[in-house]
């Protein structure tokens, strides 16, 4: 029987009349830290080039993807099965240049784009909004990262919210090694001087986000 089959029957057992107390009391929300854990853990395999952990902790997290459709699959709303034909759905449709007849695209920049048109297109929005919805879930250094590819991107003007010369200057030549140590020695600073680094972050990209979309409205 093939792996992702056995994984899919022994979820069944578990949630089971007859099955495991603990995971027969879950639900979605009842288990959403121990998916955040599990994420943690793999990008932390992923970092230490652990190939056996990684193979690891990516079983950890489809058994989470198992459990969740599981629980959906006895409330009568979906299955596993569901969720893999749409996704798979989802990624020959996004990629015409590989599975239709589109053009064929030379970059990744050139894919990227192409994938944002199409998913625009099939979620009806009839005007790009100026920066794309993210879930508040996400940490503020991934948040103020792709608030500024957003940026970058639609050649958006926060004003004096960022120093844009600054953020060039900073960034060249800059490496992983390097960009570590400024970030710690910041926060060690923010420790220091009593000023919480996540909250300050968060709320600059709040300020620059703001300041960004009033400029767009006006232009």
């Amino acid at each position: 029987m093939p792996g992702i089959d056995l994984l899919l029957e022994t979820t069944a057992r578990l949630r089971a009349p007859d099955g495991c107390p603990w995971d027969r009391e879950q639900t979605h929300r009842t288990i959403c830290d121990c998916l955040v854990e599990e994420v943690a853990e793999l990008v932390q395999a992923i970092d230490r080039n652990d190939d056996a952990n990684l193979r690891e902790e990516l079983g950890d997290l489809l058994f989470h993807v198992a459990m969740h459709a599981q629980m959906a699959a006895e409330a009568g709303k979906f299955t596993f099965d569901d969720v893999a034909r749409e996704v798979n759905e989802k990624m020959v449709r996004r990629h015409p240049h590989v599975f239709g007849d589109g053009a064929k695209l030379g970059t990744a920049d050139a894919v990227v784009t192409q994938w944002e048109q199409i998913k625009l297109k099939e979620k009806g929005a009839q005007k790009p909004a100026v920066f794309k919805e993210l879930p508040p879930s996400l940490n503020a250094i991934l948040t103020a990262r792709e608030v500024w590819k957003q940026i970058r991107k639609k050649q958006l003007d926060a004003g004096a919210t960022v120093d844009v010369a600054k953020v060039d200057a900073l960034s060249a030549g800059l490496d992983e090694a390097e960009a570590g140590r400024q970030l710690f020695t910041l926060i060690a600073a923010c420790r220091d001087a009593g000023i919480d680094p996540d909250s300050a972050l968060r709320r600059q990209t709040a300020s620059v986000v703001a300041e960004a979309e009033l400029r767009a409205t006006r232009a």
